[in-house]
């Protein structure tokens, strides 16, 4: 055999074991499906909640401000407005399809405590929130006072400080 011809057998053969090789690591290092979570809570948490709120104590901007506080805490709020009448009673969160655990969930992101179940399937939601004159916004922090700039020789000099 010649160099020419034993040269392109040598190539052809490095080139086909990198190739396998290569093949080989690369399946290796392919990840799996991603791990199904296989607890009932888990399944919970990532589960889409809709929710309807409305306003049964009167005061504006109440169901704006839990629908805000909901949707922060990953509720799905479908709707917001006012109840048909205003009454002066508490706050309560109705489970509309059997699964009091989901109101329960609700409830505790806006701080509410009375819980009923009254399933009804014409409503296209699993809770419904009635805002009493009990419940109130969450209070939010004033912003924090702007820091002077390095520059603003009122940092630096006591008198010229207000």
């Amino acid at each position: 055999m010649t160099k020419g011809p034993l040269r392109l057998l040598v190539l052809t053969v490095l080139f086909g074991g990198g190739l396998i090789a290569g093949l080989l690591v690369t399946r290796a290092e392919v990840p799996g499906p991603a791990e199904e979570p296989d607890t009932a809570e888990a399944l919970q948490v990532a589960e889409r909640v809709r929710v309807e709120v409305l306003n049964g104590g009167g005061t504006p901007g109440v169901a704006r401000a839990a629908t805000d506080v909901l949707r922060d805490a990953g509720f799905d709020v479908v709707a917001f407005q006012n109840a048909q009448n205003f009454a002066d009673r508490p706050s309560v969160v109705i489970d509309r399809v059997g699964r009091p655990a989901l109101a329960r969930r609700v409830a505790g992101a806006l701080g509410l405590e009375t819980v009923e179940s009254e399933p009804d399937s014409t409503r296209l939601l699993e809770v419904t929130v009635i805002l009493g004159t009990d419940w109130a916004p969450p209070v939010e922090a004033p912003p924090p006072a702007p820091a002077r700039p390095w520059w603003d020789p009122r940092g630096y000099i006591p008198w010229l400080r207000r």
